[in-house]
């Protein structure tokens, strides 16, 4: 056996790797296809909730922005907790906090019940992200780990396209209120059923370098944040922002521009399952393109498309918007597939869970800002006014990929300035 092949034989998982690695995807991907499913209901429920209390834009940004806001604000102490004792109890924890949120929707009784059931949820759903990933990255440490978090990845806008299409046919026939308490009960069976998968394959359990009751590091754990390439870090982090402003921006009053087209609530529910099912679609399409054609093409064409298909969208009949929905959301998610796939080459393996805690603390704050911000716009200017605005926002993320160009060539060939 030649070399090469006696290096890849040893570098093939064993069977019980192998099945830590499947499990790890299951598991992990499983819990973001449920929290990014649930996150997105809250585009079905958003209008729904402005008729029922009589809500301004503004309003309604802030209630998303709420959510958000919670979700994003404890990233990085769930990625550091987690260094303590372990990624699956704070996972099923977090599912188990987001399903009593929803469950407490349809029984909060009025819009300051409502602000609690919100913020609750959010802070369940904080953990997902940075330890979902982590769970996964560390099975995948030894080889296929970008492979890994793209399936990851592309699971999560899987529940994009069931959560919201299957909350708007249960609006249709039992109410918001009902629906809500129904997705609470399935979340927190979700969240128990996470523990014990992983808990019985070995997996998310508290890192080996710690003590038990101090968490304090071994000499052999890697120090501070754990960036390898700060420069490069912060570029993309930076790009992310801007794609999760004009996302989360689109995403939230993308029902209204349709319900001032003339839509209802079934086809919004149509709308949003067609524009997550082409965001399913361009987490490989889009993770294809960057192993073939390099990172910084690949986001500079889905960042193009995307900026110019929102500000052209807004002046369409909804006959034209549903068949491009589409299209748009292969751009649209697509870049976050990119970028995701690339935070794990700027972390030290022991500070994983804290580097993907602190991107994604970014990227969800930037979400959270965002419909607050879109929904004083909206009052101030109209709606299809915040759109087009939002659109052209994206196009500010060509030049931080040019400069992030020589920043990965960097890290390929081992610097960490």
């Amino acid at each position: 056996m030649s070399g090469h092949q006696t290096e890849q034989a040893s570098r093939r998982p064993t069977g019980p790797q192998s099945r830590q690695r499947r499990w790890a995807i299951i598991a992990g991907g499983g819990a973001h296809t449920l929290h990014d499913g649930y996150t997105d209901t809250l585009y079905v429920l958003l209008p729904l909730w402005a008729e029922a209390f009589g809500l301004s834009y503004a309003q309604i940004g802030l209630l998303k922005t709420l959510f958000s806001g919670a979700m994003a604000g404890f990233q990085i102490p769930a990625g550091i907790l987690a260094e303590r004792i372990g990624e699956r109890r704070l996972l099923a924890l977090g599912t188990v906090m987001l399903g009593a949120g929803y469950a407490g929707f349809g029984a909060a009784g009025g819009l300051t019940g409502l602000v609690f059931c919100l913020l609750f949820a959010g802070l369940g759903s904080c953990v997902q992200h940075p330890l979902a990933s982590s769970v996964i990255a560390r099975a995948f440490s030894s080889g296929s780990q970008r492979a890994a978090l793209g399936a990851y990845n592309f699971m999560g806008d899987l529940g994009k396209v069931i959560f919201p299409a299957a909350m708007a046919f249960g609006v249709a026939y039992a109410g918001w209120e009902n629906s809500s308490l129904a997705f609470g009960c399935f979340a927190a069976t979700a969240g128990i059923a996470v523990y014990f998968v992983l808990r019985r394959l070995d997996l998310g359990s508290r890192p080996a370098g710690r003590t038990a009751l101090t968490g304090e590091n071994t000499p052999d754990r890697a120090k501070g944040w754990g960036i390898r390439q700060r420069r490069g870090f912060a570029l993309l982090s930076g790009i992310g922002v801007i794609d999760s402003i004009a996302r989360a921006g689109f995403l939230t009053f993308l029902p209204f521009l349709l319900t001032a087209k003339g839509a209802d609530v079934k086809m919004i529910g149509l709308a949003l399952a067609l524009t997550f099912a082409g965001g399913a679609a361009g987490k490989l399409l889009c993770g294809l393109l960057a192993e073939r054609f390099g990172i910084i093409r690949s986001v500079v064409v889905t960042e193009f498309v995307t900026g110019a298909m929102i500000i052209i969208l807004v002046t369409l009949p909804i006959a034209w918007i549903l068949p491009l929905l589409p299209v748009l959301g292969v751009a649209l998610n697509g870049t976050s597939s990119v970028l995701y796939g690339t935070v794990g080459d700027f972390a030290d393996p022991e500070r994983r869970s804290r580097v993907f805690g602190l991107f994604y603390t970014m990227i969800v704050g930037a979400s959270a800002a965002a419909p607050a911000l879109y929904g004083l716009v909206s009052d101030a200017a109209g709606l299809e006014w915040a759109l087009r605005a939002n659109g052209a926002l994206i196009f500010l993320t060509l030049p931080l990929c040019i400069m992030l160009r020589p920043a990965l060539a960097a890290l390929r060939s081992g610097g960490t300035a």
